[in-house]
């Protein structure tokens, strides 16, 4: 690309890390369309049909389902800084970045927090939800990742939610690499507090933090006691906004919104269960392609859109990083935390999971893992990818 103000013309990537993922010409194009008032009578109708089709998504009813301004972490904010005040308690469950990460937020709420720990690459399992509950009667709420993005490990949802409402707490989920790749089931599990990105399995550009909340979690938000921390991501003031009486509160991302538009259009109109399935298949002939070149994932429940592997032994990470992208226009990911230098991040989100793209990744893969010396079984990676896809 460009090194000057002059024209700017980044390379196209193949991007197969753990975000952003490709994002479609018809989106692309949204964006470009002219900008109108935040207000205008126009816009206003967009926003609309941005939340019902969100409602679709992410398969609920929530009247308070919106897409605030900023990226994945300004949806995690926005859920906490509404739901938890100083001298609430909560209960955060760590096993990677993205659960220190609410646990870090949460304390900056004033919150006395809890956790709930495991190794990373592990899933939380639900006796020690239960012990937790047990531990801390009165926590306000238990947070929890859906997808964690630096291990891969895919969290089961279900059973946990019932112990937290039995319990009269509320569900607080991170689901920023798995709404429109995976099964989110906001109502079906309970899920009081939701939020997303629109960089991972939506395949929009990062701008936009989807959230949604329930019927409870908005009756804890009209209990509170104190100012909600922080003034931009305070709901008090943008639920008017996005509801009936239309106050302004601050500008919003025109163009970013009528992005967001055309990518759950896209969503939609490929269908939910086809678009899980799409997202299976494709993780499963990686995987397979990934195994016969002596490759070990990392979690034991992997998520879909996220493949976390161990580098081989002896293996140059960086390099071959590196040479995926420089000779084949390929991104994947680095391992974050104990991970670094140890494992491959593997994204396989929205547009970018595609027959295609694995079996691009998988070819070039075996030829630079071949010229560092790996004993690698020429062709069979390709081959237990092709035979997946073939069945």
């Amino acid at each position: 690309m460009t090194t000057s103000a002059g024209q700017l013309t980044p390379s196209e990537r193949i991007l197969m890390g753990p975000g952003p993922s490709d994002v479609p010409a018809r989106v692309l194009e949204a964006m470009s369309a002219p900008t109108v008032g935040h207000l205008d009578p126009e816009y206003l109708i967009i926003m609309n049909e941005v939340r019902d089709m969100l409602q679709q998504v992410l398969q609920t009813k929530n009247q308070m389902t919106m897409a605030m301004s900023g990226t994945g972490s300004a949806g995690m904010e926005t859920c906490f800084v509404n739901l938890l005040e100083p001298g609430d308690e909560a209960i955060v469950c760590l096993n990677g970045v993205f659960g220190g990460r609410m646990k870090d937020v949460a304390e900056r709420c004033g919150a006395t927090v809890h956790t709930i720990e495991t190794d990373w690459g592990n899933v939380i399992e639900s006796q020690a939800v239960a012990d937790a509950i047990k531990a801390h009667p009165n926590a306000k709420l238990l947070a929890i990742v859906h997808a964690e993005t630096s291990t891969g490990a895919h969290q089961p949802l279900e059973e946990i939610s019932k112990l937290v409402h039995d319990a009269g707490m509320l569900l607080l989920v991170d689901a920023v690499t798995s709404v429109g790749g995976l099964d989110v089931r906001v109502d079906d599990w309970q899920i009081d507090a939701l939020y997303t990105g629109t960089q991972k399995c939506l395949s929009c550009p990062p701008g936009l933090a989807p959230v949604t909340f329930s019927d409870a979690a908005v009756q804890a938000m009209d209990k509170r006691k104190t100012k909600v921390q922080s003034w931009y991501l305070d709901l008090s003031m943008i639920r008017n906004y996005w509801g009936q009486e239309r106050s302004y509160h601050h500008t919003a991302p025109i163009n970013m919104t009528y992005g967001l538009r055309e990518a759950l259009r896209i969503v939609l109109d490929e269908g939910l269960e086809n678009r899980i399935a799409r997202h299976k298949r494709n993780h499963l002939a990686l995987r397979a392609g990934l195994e016969a070149m002596g490759l070990n994932y990392i979690p034991e429940h992997s998520l879909t859109s996220l493949n976390a592997v161990h580098v081989p032994d002896g293996v140059d990470d960086a390099n071959v990083r590196s040479r995926l992208l420089n000779e084949y226009g390929i991104e994947i990911g680095a391992g974050l935390g104990p991970f670094k230098g140890k494992a491959w991040r593997i994204g396989l989100m929205g547009s970018a999971s595609s027959q295609r793209n694995v079996m691009l990744l998988l070819g070039a893969l075996e030829t630079i893992l071949t010229d560092q010396g790996v004993s690698v079984d020429s062709g069979a990676a390709l081959k237990a990818a092709g035979a997946v896809f073939a069945s």
